[in-house]
Formats: structure tokens, C-alpha cells, sequence
């Protein structure tokens, strides 16, 4: 073991899909096995909280789409709430810290919803939340894009953690932007899919696009892929609709800072860990730090809007 060495682990399971409570509950009991092994943070995938929105790909009529989204919409969670809360007693009985990807409902709208990971300290506060800058493909017709506000890198006892959304890796500057606020690891949210074999770029690309962020940010990437089967879905509509597609099986990895690959992949449900070290993450940022000396700034500079969107402004 070496200075400032620290265990990681991506949480590989199953919602329960639709049921926020339930899938809450699942949740606890996964986050307290993650402590049994060790590790200082869970990681769980793209809106595993209550699952992903996988029926937006099934060809369907738009009429039968319609009706899907507007179950999904009710199955979604306020952050926070008392699905969250669940989740924060976890965290603090189980003293690690929780990254997990939820369907967060419009607090005033309550007619859209993002796709938003969450972020739970040890101390069983939640102390951050980014929703999605740009849902992908089809996913804009579920999900409504996210704002700046949760664009940053979080400092925690052992590191200084960050997250992103599944193809929000291949926006690059949002990537840039937590890169240049220091981050040291990475939880990089996916819903659970690779093309074989993982070396070709068609696909989802989550190993190729986490790769990438690994090396370029000299971070850890927790490569937290989801699961999700006809058989985890309750509701027969949404389950015809699931069936149409291939399962989501996982495909989770842990990469060093470096961009190799250190644990994975797993098949099924699991938890995969890894062992981290700030060494490392010193030695890597070392050789390139993509935001420090190996930057241009009199060349190349990112601007960030870090304020809430705001759609409606009071005036007096």
C-alpha cells in the first residue's frame, strides 16, 4: 500500500425498475456491502435510480412513447427526498461516500425530468448533484438538459471526485472543466452496454470514452455500467418495450490514472474494487496535466457558466 492509498469500487446491479422506493432500498443494501470490502466510494450507473430510460430506442409508435414517458416521469424522485434520504443514512451508517445516477423529477413542472447523478458523503450529506448537459439521441425525448451548476470536482477526504454522464465523455469541454478544477477521481456513468469486442468505436464507446478521460485527467474513472433485463421490469408495457432491445449487461471497469485498465469487466451483478493511490495520481498528473503545465491559456481558454438555469425570473 502506499501513501494515500484508498479502495474504489463501481456498483453493478439492477434497479428495481419504476419502483423508486424499492430500487432506494436495493440501493442500501448494496452500499453496505461496497463498505464490507473496504472502499471509500460506490459508484452506481446513469440513472440507476429508479433505471434508465431504455425504451426511448424500441420501435414504437409515438402514441405507445408518449404513454411510456409518462410512467417514467411519475416513477421519478425529487432531490432531495425521501428516496435520497434513504440513501444518506446508508452513506453515514455505512461510512463511505455513494455516487449514484437517478431520474429527478422537475420540482415545478413535474412534467420533465434529468438525468442527474447525485453525490453522498460519508457523513451522509449530499454534497452535489450534475444533471446531464445534453441527453443523447433518443434520450432527449425522456430526459431535459441540465445546467453548469454541478460542473465541479468535489474535494473528499482521499481525493477529489468528479462525474459525468455516459456521452457527455464525448463533449470534451465539460470533461476540461473538471479536469481544471483538480479532479483526482472520476465516476464516469453509464447505462450498461458495449459492443464486442470493447476496442471498436462503434457502439456506446463507455470504455473507449472513459479510457480517454482516465489519461487525459490523470484520474481514477470508476466505469459504473447498469443492468437491465425484461425480468427486471414489473410494468408488461415498459417490459415489451425493453424486450425489443438488447440487455443492458454492465460492462463496468476501473481505470488508473494512467488510462489502464485495473479491474473488470464483471458479468451479472457485483461489485467490482480496485485499490487507488494518490501516488499515482500525482505521478500522472506529473507527466501531463492537461489544465496546468501541459496548457495553453494565451491560446486556448474555457469559459463556464456555473449558474442555475433559471426559466422563470421574479420581479418586483
Amino acid at each position: 500500500m502506499t501513501s494515500g492509498s484508498f479502495r474504489i469500487a463501481a456498483v453493478q446491479a439492477a434497479p428495481v425498475f419504476g419502483n423508486a422506493m424499492a430500487s432506494a432500498a436495493k440501493a442500501c443494501e448494496l452500499i453496505a456491502e461496497a463498505a464490507s470490502l473496504g472502499v471509500s466510494i460506490a459508484a452506481f450507473s446513469e440513472t440507476w435510480l429508479p433505471g434508465y430510460c431504455r425504451f426511448v430506442n424500441a420501435p414504437l409508435g409515438a402514441s405507445e412513447k408518449r404513454h411510456l414517458q409518462a410512467t417514467y416521469i411519475e416513477s421519478a424522485i425529487d432531490v432531495p427526498g425521501p428516496e435520497t434520504d434513504q440513501l444518506c443514512s446508508a452513506a453515514r451508517d455505512a461510512g463511505i461516500d455513494v455516487v449514484i445516477g437517478v431520474v429527478e423529477r422537475d420540482s415545478l413542472t413535474h412534467g420533465s425530468v434529468y438525468c442527474a447523478l447525485v453525490f453522498i458523503s460519508s457523513d451522509g450529506e449530499i454534497v452535489g448533484k450534475h444533471r446531464k448537459l445534453k441527453p443523447t439521441y433518443a434520450e432527449r425525448t425522456a430526459w431535459a438538459e441540465g445546467d453548469g451548476s454541478g460542473l465541479r470536482a468535489i474535494q473528499r477526504p482521499y481525493a477529489r471526485i468528479s462525474g459525468l454522464n455516459c456521452w457527455e465523455h464525448n463533449m470534451v469541454l465539460p470533461a476540461y472543466a473538471l479536469m481544471a478544477d483538480g479532479t483526482q477521481v472520476h465516476v464516469a456513468a453509464f447505462p450498461g452496454y458495449e459492443t464486442k469486442p470493447p476496442a471498436r468505436s462503434s457502439g456506446t464507446r463507455q470504455l473507449l470514452l472513459s479510457r480517454a478521460f482516465a489519461s487525459q485527467a490523470a484520474a481514477y474513472t470508476i466505469l459504473a455500467g447498469g443492468v437491465l433485463r425484461p425480468s427486471d421490469v414489473a410494468d408488461p408495457e415498459m417490459r415489451e418495450a425493453v424486450a425489443m432491445l438488447p440487455p443492458l449487461t454492465g460492462d463496468s471497469y476501473i481505470i488508473d490514472p494512467f488510462g489502464d485498465v485495473i479491474a473488470g469487466p464483471i458479468e451479472g451483478e457485483g461489485i467490482l474494487v480496485a485499490e487507488a493511490s494518490l501516488d499515482h495520481v500525482r505521478e500522472a498528473k506529473a507527466t501531463c496535466d492537461v489544465a496546468g503545465h501541459y496548457s495553453r491559456p494565451d491560446i486556448l481558454q474555457l469559459v463556464v457558466n456555473r449558474q442555475p438555469a433559471a426559466r422563470v425570473i421574479e420581479r418586483s
